[in-house]
Formats: C-alpha cells, structure tokens, sequence
C-alpha cells in the first residue's frame, strides 16, 4: 500500500503535465474588448427585446369582459447595462432601470356596451439579470453552454381614453397586472433563444478545423474551457497545422508533439491578445514537410544566365566528358531535407532550414546526368504581422552556407558558388516561398469582427499579437446570414381576435 502511494505521487507531476497539453495558440479578451462586444450586443439585445410576442390576455369581472391582443413593444429604452467577466466560466449581463413601451388592441363588453380600440401602456423599472456558461463544446468550439435568467418589472401602467375610460380605469388594475405578468415571462425565454441559439449560430463561424490551402489545413479546436478572471477570459487553442492528405496513415501517426515554451500573456491594456508559440510555426512547417511540397525546380531559362555560365565553368570538366551533353539544359532541384524550425527570441523571429541542391543536366530524350549534390544551411528571418484576421509571415534570407556531401575538397571547390547561390536565394527562390504565404492564415475569431491597430511584440519561445477590435459586420447582419431553418411545422400564429362581443 506504502509502495502504491509512492508510485502515485511520482506520478502526479507527470499525470498534471500530461492533462495540461500547452496550447499552440492562445487568445486573451479584456475588460476593454469586453465594453466593446457590450455595445454591439446591446444593440442585439434591444432587437430581440422589441420582437417579443405577448399572448392574448382575457377575463370577466362581474358583468365587464375584457379581450387584451395584438401585444407589440413600440420602444425600448435600456438606460443603464453593464457586461462582467465572472471568474470560472461565465459572463454576466445586466440590465436595469430600463423601460418598455407597449401598445395594444382592446375589447370590452359591458352589458349591451361594446368598445374596441387601441392602448398604450408603458413598463418601468425593467431588471434583467443574466448570467452566461462558455464552455469547449465537442468540436472543440466555444459556446454558450447555459443561460440563467431573472427579470422583474417595478411598475407598469396604461393610459385609457375613450367613452368607457372611467371603465377601463376601474379594471386596469387587473390588466396591468396581467400584461405584467405576461411580459416579465416573456424577456427570458427570448434572452435564452438569443443566447443559445442565435449567440451560438455566430460562434458557430470560428473555424475549428479550416483550410490554410491546397496542402495543409489548421486545428484551432479548444483545449479546455475558457479561463475566466475578473479581468481577462483566455482561450487556449490546440495551433496545429496538417497535411491535407490524411489518406496516408502514416501522416495521421506522425502528428507533431508540442514541447514548446507554453505563451504566457501578462498584458491587459489593449482589447485582445493572440500569442503563438514555436510550435505554431514548427507544425505548419511540419505539415509542409510531409505534404511533399517543400521543393523547387528550376530548369533551362529559368536559370539565371549569370549563374549558368558559371555553373557550367565549375563544372567543366565533368560536362565535357559528357559530350554530346555539354549543350544540354541545366537543371537545379532545391529540397528540403528535414522539416524546418522556428526560434522565438526578444531580439527577433529565425527559422532555420537545412536542404540540398542537386544539379544536373537534363539532355532531351535521355536521363537527367547529376553534375553535383550539395548541402545548405540557411537560416531566414521572419517578420510576423496581421493584416485584419489574417496572420502573415514575410521571410528574408539572413545566412547561407554550402558545403559537399561528399568530400571536403569538393566543399572547397564549390565555395566559388556560395555567393551566386545566395543571389539566386533571394532574388528568385524567397520571392515565391513569399508568394505562397501570401494568404496568411485566418485567426479564429467570429465573422464581421476583425483586429485594428496591431502591434507584434517577441518573447522568448512565443510572440504575441495586441490588438483593438472593430465590427465590420454587426451582430444582427451576420446572425440573420446564420440563422437556423425554421423547423418543420411551425407554431400557428395567434387568430385575429373576435369583433363580435358575444365571442368575448
């Protein structure tokens, strides 16, 4: 039992680690970027609020029946309202002191006495209290998990006009207290709806597993639940990059493993944060790699003529005991020959690449003839930025080395091509490695919310990307665009009420 116990608390440091997987992408929200999403879903909320369906409300007090329909908010006025960050898992939205302003047709049969008309009633005093659960739902997503709700209504009142005002004045207490109650029922149900349903239609566009490009795509599923403090809400996102090409099980076996430094975000001033750690940048290199597609080609004019003629000076010999080949194409195939790494410094953003160029030549009609197969070790400096929700990398080469596979006279022999090669790097191999990062990769965030005034600052083993907010879309136009299919049989809208008083 002594032994057991022992065992277990060796094994604890080692079971936390291995429960706690660090995330590849990391995003922080702030109490700023919280006041704005407040703004914007105020607006939604007031939407909602005004589509509210009221039932029909109907009684008898001695020999006065009354029919109360046709409910419909004409203004509201939300006067004070305030979006929290609630530590564990929730966001609480309040509202108070608000106002709803209500017309509606009424109906009164008072022995032979029949009225019919319109009235205008107000609700003062309107307090809504909600609190939301985020949660990972399966996919990975985040979502609204649970809402609960409670509102309440301190006063409400009707204005009556008319020739049975007095009667109406009379009887208004029972249907202010009855249009009251009604309403009060009906502000959570529609707060649910907007939270469950169409909250989450919107969360719905953050991409989980998404397409980089033709080769590889991108794992931005949720690790764990968002962390909540007073303050902050995190989100810690696995940022691995795939091949495309699963059919291979081979690929599926060979997923990287995140050993690196975990993003640590201290910051709290700007709207949101986004941290990317080595791992982000390892994997879609790796992803890269085995999709096959980290190779270049160049053959016959599209190898520079300065570089040719010297090429086929150090190699002279070699091609003309050749003949009748020494006219033939020249052709330089540049590979990479391990999946390329990443270096995240204060100072600034590496990634080291190691390859081969072979170099040959392609008679027509006959076998490619190798003239040289050489090793290179390059390592390139990355600029990182974002551009709206995408993040972009832009590289320059920064040191360039190449030596023989096979012997070091052969290295010494091919030093005279360490500077042409170079050239080459840079003015004909880097611009279309840069042509195809072009795109960038899209960072998850929800649809018609994009990042402003972006600043990009390094640390040690991750980088982090502080930005303000912007709605380019609102809530309203990209939940309608979302919105679920009503379902098959829809609930029968409420008859028009009787005119004839004896139906009352």
């Amino acid at each position: 039992m002594a032994a057991g116990s022992c065992l277990l608390l060796l094994l604890l440091p080692w079971l936390v680690r291995a429960s706690h997987s660090p995330p590849g992408c990391k995003i922080r929200i702030t109490s700023k970027g919280l006041d704005l999403v407040k703004q914007e879903g105020l607006r939604f909320v007031e939407q909602e609020l005004q589509n509210i369906t009221v039932s029909d409300l109907h009684g008898k007090e001695a020999q006065f029946h009354y029919n109360i329909s046709q409910v419909r908010v004409t203004d509201l006025q939300l006067a004070s309202s305030d979006l929290n960050f609630q530590p564990q898992q929730h966001l609480v939205f309040n509202i108070t002191n608000a106002s709803i302003s209500l017309r509606f047709r009424r109906q009164l049969l008072y022995w032979f006495f029949y009225d019919i008309g319109s009235i205008n009633a107000s609700a003062d005093g309107v307090h809504i209290h909600t609190v939301l659960q985020l949660a990972k739902d399966e996919a990975g997503r985040l979502k609204i998990s649970n809402i609960s709700c409670n509102a309440s209504i301190a006063r409400m009142h009707a204005g009556f006009s008319g020739t049975l005002r007095k009667v109406y004045e009379f009887l208004s207490t029972f249907i202010v207290t009855g249009m009251r109650f009604l309403l009060s029922q009906q502000i959570c149900p529609s707060l649910e709806h907007a939270s469950l349903v169409l909250l989450n239609s919107l969360l719905d566009t953050v991409p989980v597993r998404n397409d980089v490009d033709e080769h590889i795509g991108i794992d931005y599923s949720l690790l764990r639940d968002p962390a909540v403090s007073t303050d902050t809400l995190d989100l810690d996102f696995k940022g691995m990059f795939f091949p495309r090409a699963r059919e291979n099980q081979e690929l599926e076996n060979q997923e990287l493993e995140n050993h690196a430094v975990e993003p640590v975000i201290k910051e709290t001033e700007r709207m949101v944060y986004v941290a990317f750690s080595e791992y982000f940048f390892d994997s879609a290199m790796h992803a890269y790699f085995q999709a096959g597609v980290l190779a270049i080609e160049l053959q016959g004019e599209k190898v520079p003529k300065d570089l040719e003629v010297l090429l086929r000076a150090t190699f002279f010999g070699t091609i003309f005991m050749l003949s009748p080949a020494v006219d033939a194409p020249l052709q330089l195939v540049l590979q990479v020959s391990a999946p390329p790494r990443c270096i995240i410094k204060p100072s600034g953003t590496s990634v080291s690449v190691s390859a081969f160029l072979n170099i040959s030549l392609v008679p027509p009609g006959r076998p490619a003839v190798q003239l040289s197969s050489m090793a290179m070790e390059t390592k390139l400096s990355a600029k990182v930025f974002l551009q709206g929700k995408a993040l972009r990398v832009l590289l320059d080469l920064r040191r360039f080395r190449i030596y023989s596979k096979q012997s070091a006279l052969e290295s010494l022999a091919l030093f005279s091509l360490q500077a042409p090669l170079k050239t080459l790097l840079q003015l004909t191999i880097m611009p279309i490695i840069n042509e195809r990062m072009k795109k960038g990769v899209q960072i998850p965030l929800p649809e018609g919310m994009d990042f402003t005034k972006e600043v990009v600052t390094n640390h040690a083993g991750f980088l982090t990307v502080g930005a303000d907010l912007h709605f380019s879309k609102g809530l309203r136009e990209v939940i309608e665009k979302y919105r679920p299919a009503p379902t098959a049989h829809p609930s029968p809208r409420p008859a028009e009420p009787s005119r004839d008083p004896r139906q009352l």
